[in-house]
């Protein structure tokens, strides 16, 4: 059992995180698009043997004034060897997803999970079991409150975690998603569960 401590650890400013090598992200090969029924199906049947995932969805960015969004649109899950971005517009790619969240004995691991959540419930219907939020975990350690994936890649691996800002704002609820929209979601659960594996979390270590 890590016992918490009550000295502050230090996190990397932006202009150190800037000079750290990349961090080595999922390619292509390693991203499955899930769109339709037998492609979720699929998907489960990988995620299903697992015991965490990385975790984090997209919505589409609302612009104006009391919008609301309708997300998410899409969720993204990942293990340590590949990615499954969902989108949720398909009805039953939306149940395959609903019943993945509603999944006891798996942890799904990520950084500011309080809004996915709500959206989760909101949209799939079902409360996310096992969530895990690493900034939690991260603040009990003695980091700052809110490491985020950035800061918590550079100081458990010495990297640098590239985001792209113009992925992040981009249409999510497009039912052709860009190589580049793919990427940017599947990597962001990828990390998320990278940092779980680090941090020791699958040994019952939190």
């Amino acid at each position: 059992m890590q016992a918490h401590h009550t000295t502050r650890h230090p996190t990397p400013d932006k202009d150190a995180i800037a000079l750290l090598p990349e961090f080595e992200r999922l390619g292509l090969d390693r991203i499955t698009l899930v769109s339709n029924a037998p492609q979720a199906h699929d998907a489960y049947a990988h995620l299903a043997k697992a015991t965490a995932w990385g975790f984090d969805t997209e919505s589409k960015p609302t612009f104006k004034v009391g919008e609301v969004s309708d997300g998410p649109h899409i969720v993204q899950l990942s293990t340590t060897e590949r990615a499954w971005v969902f989108q949720v517009h398909d009805q039953e790619c939306r149940a395959v997803v609903a019943e993945l969240m509603a999944l006891g004995g798996i942890a799904k691991a990520g950084f500011g999970l309080g809004d996915d959540r709500k959206r989760i419930i909101q949209k799939l219907g079902v409360e996310p079991a096992g969530v895990l939020e690493l900034n939690t975990v991260f603040q009990q350690r003695g980091y700052r409150k809110d490491m985020g994936v950035k800061g918590a890649v550079a100081v458990l691996f010495n990297k640098r975690f590239i985001k792209s800002k113009k992925a992040a704002t981009s249409n999510w609820a497009n039912e052709r998603l860009t190589e580049a929209q793919l990427v940017y979601s599947a990597n962001d659960a990828y990390a998320a569960i990278r940092v779980f594996d680090a941090l020791g979390l699958g040994l019952g270590l939190v």
